[in-house]
């Protein structure tokens, strides 16, 4: 199988010991770079993000922290393209997407970005195999190709037998493997995931959580808002607390874990080629 980065062989190992893990270096090949980012949505009352600068190199795991109205999911958004600043600049592999238009920052997303979503945002009338193609149908991948890239995910996922099954037919888990699977379909170079765990019950999100970790072993970038600071500290290497849209911590996660590399379910090659 060729998924994305370094050969190691994907396969679904169960949940693994946890062990200290030395965080990534914040190295100058900065993948996502937010300079003085306020944003507003109402002109009159507080901003959602104040005066943020955030940095964020290839390669790196960060858990983005806060209480509700804190601005966590607005920063998501952000980097994402899918909110423009008030003021400031957002740039995300060398692109300053606060300056694309709505075609031009929809065609970057496809490209560069996957997004999986607390609540999945599955589409009920379409199969689990067809939910993961439609994003490279839409970024222009020959049908073969993105066919084949399907079925790949859908293995190494462990949900290849529900290719034909309607979402509703589907556990929580099961339906955020599918939502993992069509994020990684165009190989983003970055994948942002909005409480990925909210929705699903203790072990099913350890499961989830343990496949994100694979993930990023694998070298593949990750930012990761979350209520919960468990998984912050498990699944990354980097925690930035946010109180009032504004920044009032950013370092090492305590207590995270490390994929055992022999046992990770993605390979690099899985994940992007």
């Amino acid at each position: 199988m060729d998924f994305g980065r370094s050969g190691r062989p994907f396969t679904s190992g169960g949940r693994r010991q946890a062990h200290a893990r030395t965080p990534r270096l914040r190295c100058m090949n900065a993948l996502i770079q937010l300079s003085e980012v306020t944003k507003r949505y109402d002109s009159d009352g507080h901003p959602a993000v104040d005066g943020v600068n955030l940095t964020i190199a290839s390669g790196e795991a960060v858990a983005v922290m806060g209480p509700s109205g804190s601005g966590k999911s607005t920063i998501l958004n952000l980097i994402a393209g899918l909110d423009r600043p008030s003021s400031g600049t957002v740039t995300v592999a060398d692109q300053r997407i606060d300056t694309l238009g709505e075609t031009g920052v929809a065609r970057f997303r496809r490209g560069k970005i996957g997004m999986i979503f607390q609540f999945f945002n599955l589409l009920d009338d379409l199969t689990v195999s067809d939910n993961v193609l439609l994003p490279a149908q839409l970024a222009g991948l020959r049908t073969a190709q993105a066919r084949a890239r399907t079925a790949e995910l859908l293995a190494a996922l462990r949900i290849e037998r529900y290719a034909s099954a309607y979402p509703a037919r589907l556990s929580g888990g099961e339906r955020q493997r599918v939502a993992i699977a069509r994020a990684l379909v165009n190989r983003p170079e970055l994948l942002l995931a909005d409480e990925p765990t909210g929705a699903l019950d203790t072990a099913t999100g350890e499961e989830i959580g343990e496949l994100l970790l694979d993930l990023n072993s694998t070298g593949q970038t990750m930012v990761l808002v979350t209520h919960n600071p468990d998984l912050a500290a498990r699944y990354a290497s980097r925690t930035v607390q946010l109180v009032d849209g504004r920044i009032v911590a950013d370092g090492a996660s305590a207590g995270g874990t490390d994929a055992e590399l022999a046992t990770a379910p993605f390979s690099e090659a899985q994940v992007r080629s």
